[in-house]
């Protein structure tokens, strides 16, 4: 036979802890029916819909991650459950979202291949754009056409013809 338990075979210690879990369960499903009146009270005295800034946003669409869908539709919200779903996914989808970073564009050209391109171009008259690309090829540079065509422009270079090598 085991310590605390009586000879009917029921343990007092299991009891207890079955009753208390009980209460506790009852005391929160009595919290929830509460707090759900209070959102449909507050629903009926708004009247129209809810204006939320983005922190409140995000609090509710983390907590309603949580819980799921199934479970949201059963409870009273001050919004539907695809909102906050949805709200969740716009959070984490901007987590990732890299276009603050990113310019439009292609990147600038560097300060010192525009100096080597209008140098290039001030000391060989000549020379066109092809044969400044390939001179940056042989430096170690990959330059297109155009981009040392805007160069010069730029630069207020003298006009050189793209079709002299």
């Amino acid at each position: 036979m085991q310590p605390n338990s009586d000879p009917a075979g029921v343990n007092h210690l299991q009891l207890f802890l079955i009753c208390l879990a009980g209460w506790i369960n009852r005391n929160q499903l009595n919290v929830i029916e509460d707090l759900q009146e209070e959102v449909q009270v507050l629903r009926e005295q708004l009247g129209k819909k809810p204006r939320f800034n983005d922190d409140q946003r995000r609090r509710l669409a983390t907590k309603a991650q949580r819980i799921g869908l199934q479970r949201l539709k059963e409870i009273a919200a001050i919004v539907t459950p695809r909102t906050l779903l949805g709200w969740h996914q716009r959070l984490n989808a901007s987590k990732y979202d890299g276009s603050a970073k990113r310019s439009p564009g292609c990147p600038s050209t560097p300060g010192e291949v525009r100096e080597l391109i209008l140098r290039m171009a001030a000391e060989n008259r000549t020379w066109g754009y092809t044969r400044i690309q390939g001179a940056l090829q042989n430096l170690g540079y990959r330059i297109g056409r155009g981009t040392i065509a805007n160069v010069l422009k730029a630069g207020g270079a003298a006009l050189i013809h793209a079709t002299a090598s």
